[in-house]
């Protein structure tokens, strides 16, 4: 099957980790061997209640004895969708009240940009250096890493970018701009938490030259941070939220919110301002609903920081600088990629799922279901201390 899988499924590098894949159930991955594999990713973010919640396949399995997809978005009234939509603007802001559903994080961020340029009159958009929005022209367009740009442009046009926590670059904001766009935590640069109220001022300076603030909440949405978003956090309400990931427990999904009046600007000059053949999707939406209702009638969003303290207190280890990040969202720091590599890769040997950083090749991502126990923290944690000290002596030997 391997064999297969790297000649007839394109290839995103050269050297896939190619764990072969027979089952997911809660924190753990079964491969075709039977072994049990310890998921500290969570699908990178994705599988916020772990893998094949029951309550989220029997929403799943519900709702495909009713119906599936029966016409592109927009036309039809499915009940899953409204009630889903409905549910998350009871959850947010005021002005936060209006949902399209897409199909990815990627293209929701699309739509967001559209619709910025679209409700403003205006072209210019701003983004931060070392930011990650997808990997579609536009949202590719808005990230903020020459080296994985440069194969694919000309991009769209009319992007600037700012140093992301500087305040001096707020003054970039201006009545030309249409929005700046910000990962509330950048997640590909190595988990940056906004330091100093930077979010609440880039709110104030928006507020004043009347440009939009895009708040992508891709990765840190739905609890991943010990609040529904982690905008919660930092007193600073978006013009538009941007979600996906962890919005489906693990399904294909996207969405981005806004008031009803921004919104509405799609419907006309032109109609069809922005349309999606699968975006809300009724069986997506069930899992998306199901994902939300688990996430705000338990503790798990509460729990996230009791997660993160513990994890904090067993990673104390002399290789590892710095534990960034907030939540069940976190980043180990370390002065080397080397020591990254070999963390990995024997993490996955001994059954143990860790991953790289897109950007931040000295660090290793944290980022488990939310349903993970503290006897499933403590158990990879050592396995984390044992390597490491593995790795301290083989190089002192």
């Amino acid at each position: 099957m391997k064999d297969d899988f790297q000649k007839y499924q394109a290839q995103t590098t050269p050297h896939p980790l190619g764990l072969q894949i027979a089952k997911a159930e809660g924190s753990y991955i079964y491969d075709t061997d039977g072994n049990a594999h310890l998921d500290f990713v969570a699908g990178v973010s994705a599988c916020s209640l772990g893998h094949c919640h029951p309550k989220v396949v029997e929403a799943i399995h519900e709702q495909t004895k009713k119906y599936m997809h029966v016409m592109v978005y927009g036309e039809y009234v499915q009940q899953p969708a409204v009630a889903y939509t409905k549910m998350l603007a009871s959850l947010l802001p005021k002005k936060l009240e209006t949902t399209y559903l897409v199909n990815s994080g990627t293209e929701a961020i699309e739509g967001a940009l559209k619709l910025a340029r679209r409700y403003t009159g205006r072209s210019q958009i701003l983004a931060a250096q070392h930011a990650y929005h997808g990997n579609t022209m536009g949202s590719l367009s808005v990230t903020g890493f020459e080296a994985r740009k440069r194969a694919f442009r000309p991009l769209i046009p009319d992007i600037k970018f700012l140093e992301f926590n500087n305040e001096e670059d707020l003054a970039k904001i201006t009545k030309k701009t249409a929005a700046i766009i910000l990962e509330t935590i950048q997640g590909g640069a190595g988990f940056i938490v906004p330091k100093n109220n930077y979010l609440k001022k880039v709110r104030q300076r928006c507020t004043e030259v009347g440009a939009l603030l895009i708040l992508d909440e891709i990765q840190p949405g739905f609890g991943r941070t010990g609040k529904l978003f982690a905008f919660e956090h930092y007193d600073s309400v978006p013009d538009i939220l941007v979600m996906g990931k962890g919005m489906a427990s693990g399904l294909p999904v996207g969405a981005f919110t806004a008031s009803h009046e921004m919104m509405s600007s799609f419907m006309d000059s032109p109609k069809l301002g922005h349309i999606t053949t699968f975006g809300g999707n009724p069986v997506i939406a069930a899992a998306s609903l199901a994902t939300l209702k688990e996430l705000t009638k338990s503790s798990l969003i509460e729990d996230t920081l009791k997660k993160e303290t513990l994890f904090r207190n067993l990673l104390a280890h002399p290789l590892i600088i710095e534990i960034r990040g907030k939540g069940l969202m976190l980043a180990m720091v370390f002065n080397s990629v080397e020591i990254v590599n070999y963390l990995v890769l024997t993490a996955a040997k001994k059954r143990l799922i860790l991953f790289w950083l897109l950007f931040e090749p000295k660090a290793v991502r944290i980022s488990p279901p939310l349903t993970i126990s503290d006897d499933e923290i403590r158990k990879g944690c050592e396995q984390i201390i044992q390597i490491l000290n593995g790795y301290q002596q083989t190089t002192v030997n």
